[in-house]
C-alpha cells in the first residue's frame, strides 16, 4: 500500500516534469520474477525506472538511508521503504555482497521484479564499465530467473553528481529482451560462468545504451580519477608556491635595487655638499 502510494506520488510526478521516454516495455513480463539489470549514470535511475513500470521493481540501497537518525533520517528512511528499497550493509565488501544476493534472491521467489546495477556504482564520466560478476549472475543463475537488459539515457543530465536542483532534461530508458541463462542452473560456483554471464549481459547494455565500454571496474576508474584529480591539484599549488616565490624574489629584487640607488643618490648629494 505504501509502495502504491509512493509510486503514485512520485513515479506521477517525475513523468509529468521529466516526461522519461521509454522503449521496450513490452520485454517486462506481466507476471513472475525476472531480474532488470541496468547501467547506472544516476541517482535518479532507481525512481525513473519504476516510475515508468506498472509493476513493483526492488532495489539494494546503501542501509544509511534507513538508520540515519533525527526526523530527517526518519522521513528518507520512510521515503526508501516506500519506493521498494531494500536495505545493504556495504561497511565489508564481501558480507555486502553476499547480503545484496540474499535479498535478491528472497525478491525473485516471491516472484517479484529485482533491479541491480551491475557495475556496482554509478559511471564517473557517462561510460559504460565492466560488470561485477558476483551479485547479477549469482541471483541469475540461483533463480532460474529471466535477465532483462535496461539502458538509462541522460538521466546524469538530469541532476549531475554534486548538484541540488535537477535540470529539465528528458530522459530515456531502453528495455532489452529477456536473456534466458538456465542453461548454467547450478553453476553459480564456477567465476568463469559467472563472468561469462555477466560480460553476455553487459553487452546487451552496451548496445541499448550506445555507450562506450571500458573493460575495468568503475570503482577502479573513480580511484584512477580521483588520484588524477589529487595529482593536478599538487601541481597547481606547487605551481602557485612556485610563482610566489619568484613574485617575491623579484620583490625583494626589486626592493634592492631601489634601495641601492637612493643610497647612490645620498652618496651623491653629500659628496657635493662636502666639495662646495
Amino acid at each position: 500500500m505504501i509502495y502504491g502510494a509512493m509510486k503514485f506520488s512520485i513515479g506521477g510526478s517525475l513523468k509529468l516534469a521529466f516526461r522519461p521516454w521509454v522503449e521496450g516495455l513490452e520485454n517486462i513480463p506481466a507476471t513472475g520474477p525476472a531480474i532488470l539489470a541496468s547501467n547506472h549514470l544516476s541517482f535518479s535511475d532507481s525512481f525513473f525506472l519504476p516510475a515508468v513500470l506498472d509493476r513493483k521493481v526492488t532495489f539494494i540501497a546503501k542501509a544509511e538511508y534507513f538508520t540515519s537518525p533525527g526526523v530527517k533520517g526518519k522521513l528518507t528512511a520512510a521515503f526508501f521503504k516506500g519506493v521498494g528499497q531494500l536495505p545493504v550493509d556495504r561497511s565489508g565488501a564481501r558480507g555486502a555482497g553476499e547480503a545484496a544476493i540474499k535479498s535478491g534472491i528472497e525478491v525473485l521467489e516471491r516472484g517479484e521484479l529485482f533491479g541491480i546495477y551491475p557495475e556496482g556504482t554509478r559511471s564517473p564520466d557517462g561510460r559504460l564499465y565492466r560488470g561485477k560478476p558476483g551479485g547479477l549472475a549469482r541471483v541469475a543463475l540461483a533463480t532460474g530467473a529471466p535477465v532483462i537488459p535496461v539502458a538509462m539515457i541522460d538521466t546524469e543530465k538530469v541532476q549531475p553528481p554534486g548538484k541540488v536542483m535537477p535540470k529539465m532534461i528528458r530522459p530515456g530508458i531502453r528495455i532489452g529482451k529477456p536473456l534466458d541463462f538456465s542453461r548454467y542452473h547450478g553453476m553459480e560456483g564456477d567465476r568463469f560462468i559467472l563472468r561469462s554471464v555477466t560480460d553476455e549481459v553487459m553487452y546487451e547494455i552496451m548496445k541499448l545504451s550506445g555507450q562506450e565500454y571500458v573493460d575495468i571496474y568503475a570503482t577502479a576508474a573513480k580511484r584512477q580519477i580521483a588520484d588524477a584529480a589529487k595529482k593536478k591539484a599538487e601541481a597547481e599549488k606547487a605551481e602557485k608556491a612556485e610563482k610566489a616565490e619568484k613574485a617575491e624574489k623579484a620583490e625583494k629584487a626589486e626592493k634592492a635595487e631601489k634601495t641601492g640607488v637612493a643610497a647612490k643618490i645620498r652618496k651623491g648629494q653629500g659628496t657635493t655638499g662636502t666639495g662646495a
